[in-house]
């Protein structure tokens, strides 16, 4: 019988960062919104952006794998999305309610998806409607059996060892996007399985991995929406 835990705040997204700063919302995996996400946050918000970390599992999150196919396998996507449209709504407001201070004179509209392995699919799913300027996906991708066009740009942190890392399914992912016109960037991160950036499972993290795909999230973040 696998085994949840209660997470703060639960299905209320959490807010890190300075209002009126670029935003991004960040999605987490099949495990829930782990501790670890925070300081992922945290350390996105010091690069100067507003960050949102939505709750898409109504409070419960596990560090056990049966937990997260159960909470994955019970995703309802209608729901999932519309929760992340919210979220992408509160990061474009900046979390004000009605119009924006008066003091603060330049604020930033956009906004910036950040998925992990199920969170990342369900971010590249959000971002065929247009409504963001960016996604970022860990370990995800779109089958051949979920056309459409994602009109922004995509950075794809790859793992080698799961269902999204090299092979024909990844390929033609990234194929696809060339194709539409998307501009795509690939990264791959050698002996690394779906959840290697996930701080809060130790059996699981590839810490130098995790850093490299951090950094390059936030270099391509700061390219994509601080222009």
């Amino acid at each position: 019988m696998p085994e949840f835990i209660d997470i703060p705040s639960p299905s209320w997204p959490l807010t890190f960062g300075t209002p009126g700063n670029p935003s991004v919302v960040v999605v987490h995996d099949s495990f829930g919104r782990l501790p670890y996400l925070e300081s992922y946050a945290t350390a996105l918000a010091s690069r100067d952006f507003y960050v949102v970390v939505p709750d898409l599992f109504n409070g419960l999150a596990t560090i056990q794998a049966e937990g997260a196919d159960e909470l994955r396998g019970g995703i309802d996507i209608g729901f999932a999305l519309a929760a992340l449209e919210d979220a992408v709504e509160l990061g474009r407001g900046h979390g004000f309610d009605g119009a924006p201070d008066a003091s603060i004179q330049s604020q930033s509209t956009k906004v910036g998806l950040l998925g992990f392995e199920v969170g990342g699919w369900l971010a590249l799913r959000l971002a065929q409607s247009g409504s963001v300027d960016a996604v970022i996906a860990y370990s995800a991708g779109l089958g051949d059996d979920e056309p459409g066009i994602v009109p922004c740009p995509v950075l794809l942190n790859f793992c080698e060892n799961g269902e999204w890392g090299v092979g024909h399914q990844a390929d033609s992912f990234v194929s696809r996007l060339k194709e539409m016109g998307t501009p795509v960037s690939r990264h791959t991160y050698t002996g690394t399985s779906s959840f290697f950036a996930n701080a809060t499972l130790l059996d699981r993290l590839d810490k130098n991995a995790a850093a490299l795909a951090f950094a390059r999230s936030t270099y391509f973040l700061q390219e994509q929406l601080e222009q």
